[in-house]
Formats: structure tokens, C-alpha cells, sequence
């Protein structure tokens, strides 16, 4: 990624560049070089404002807030950048299990890749938690996360019509305990996995809680015929 910061602040002197052809436009070549800015500073473990991406991507704060009207949009928005190919993944098994672990495969390793934009990203929901409790966030936008929800239940779609509508969404659940970065607070930080180990865990966990949800949905299900069949 190598954007010249002077083609960006050009950008003041063509706001209709965005159409026709913005991918290649002085506007986004401005929103590119404030997006690599802040996963710079992201990356180096700062939680930046929108201001401070200004300043160290020598951008007026007015162009700069024109892309990123909070730090909440411009977080989220490097969030997706690091997400990168997570967000397009999609598998073509129809067996739920390898499925969940085709996921993991994909996303893990660029999850740890961006481990501390992810954290920061992080660092910036819970401040803002403590703020709202404490009564002092304002009108601020809050910084949303739950893109393992719709990933989550993708990956176990074959499941959606052999388990009832709330062991699947439970299951759904259940494995979001284990996938995002919260896994590596745990694993690495916490237990002092290396990365190979961090994964088969979090591998091993996921194929479990599947199995599990198969499991108990059999057994319930023959549990319901046998007491058909005796009354």
C-alpha cells in the first residue's frame, strides 16, 4: 500500500471525483491513504480519533471527517479492511462440520495477522460500554461488531433444517464463542498457545460443539418418536 499524501490532499480540489471512476480518483486515493494510515497506528496498538489519522496522514480534519464522520466509522471501516477475505468467504461442502472448519482456516490466520487492530478495534467497544454505563458517551455513534454472527451461521447452514430454530441459533452462538479475536486474548494471551496451537484448539472446539448439536438433536428427536410410539 503506497499512496502519496499530496495526491490525497488533492482530493479538496475535486469533490466530484468520487464519481465515475472513484477507485482510481484523487477522493480514493484520500480515503486509501486515511484507511493505511489508521491501520498503521491501529497495528502499532493506538486506538486513534479521526483527527489524530488526520494529522499523521498530514489531511485536513474537515477532508478527513468528510470519509470518517466518527471514530466509530473509521474504526469499523479498517475493521473490514483487515477482515479483508472473511467477509466474501464462502464454501461449497454441504457437511456443517467441515464447513465451521474451512471458516476457522480462512479466518484465524488473518485475524492473528491483524491482532492488533482487531484488539484495538475491541478496546474502543468496551470503552465506549464503560462510558454509556458511566452516562458520559453522548451522542458519540457506537462503534458496532457482529460480523461472526451471519458468518457463523453460514458456515452451519446444511444444519438449518436438522436442527429446531433455537438449537441452531444456540449453536450459532456457541461458536462465536470461539472464533474472533477474543480466541487469541485466551488462548495466546492468557494460556500461552503458540499460533499452531491456538488453532487446533479453537479447531477441535468448534468440531466438538457441532457434533454435540448433531448428537443432542438425535437423541432428542428418537426420544420424541419412542413416545409417540407409546401412547
Amino acid at each position: 500500500m503506497d499512496v502519496s499524501r499530496q495526491q490525497a490532499v488533492n482530493d479538496d480540489a475535486d469533490p466530484g471525483a468520487a464519481r465515475g471512476g472513484a477507485a482510481r480518483g484523487p477522493r480514493a486515493r484520500t480515503r486509501r491513504l486515511m484507511l493505511e494510515t489508521a491501520t498503521r497506528l491501529m497495528q502499532a496498538g493506538a486506538t486513534p480519533s479521526v483527527s489524530e489519522v488526520a494529522e499523521a496522514a498530514q489531511v485536513s480534519r474537515a477532508t478527513a471527517y468528510r470519509y470518517f464522520p466518527s471514530q466509530a466509522a473509521l474504526v469499523q471501516a479498517v475493521v473490514d479492511e483487515g477482515l479483508g477475505p472473511i467477509l466474501t468467504w464462502q464454501s461449497s461442502s454441504a457437511d456443517a462440520e467441515r464447513r465451521v472448519a474451512e471458516l476457522f482456516d480462512t479466518a484465524m490466520p488473518r485475524i492473528e495477522a491483524f491482532e492488533a487492530t482487531f484488539k484495538a478495534a475491541l478496546k474502543l467497544s468496551l470503552d465506549q460500554w464503560a462510558r454509556r454505563q458511566a452516562g458520559t458517551l453522548g451522542g458519540e455513534p457506537a462503534f458496532t461488531r457482529g460480523h461472526r454472527v451471519d458468518l457463523l451461521k453460514d458456515a452451519i447452514a446444511p444444519l438449518k433444517d436438522r436442527l429446531p430454530p433455537r438449537e441452531f441459533k444456540r449453536l450459532a452462538q456457541a461458536l462465536s464463542l470461539i472464533f474472533g479475536v477474543e480466541v487469541l486474548i485466551v488462548l495466546k494471551d492468557i494460556w500461552g498457545l503458540d499460533s499452531r496451537k491456538m488453532m487446533s484448539v479453537a479447531q477441535w472446539a468448534a468440531g466438538a460443539l457441532v457434533r454435540a448439536a448433531v448428537v443432542e438433536s438425535m437423541t432428542e428427536g428418537d426420544r420424541s418418536a419412542r413416545a409417540t410410539a407409546t401412547e
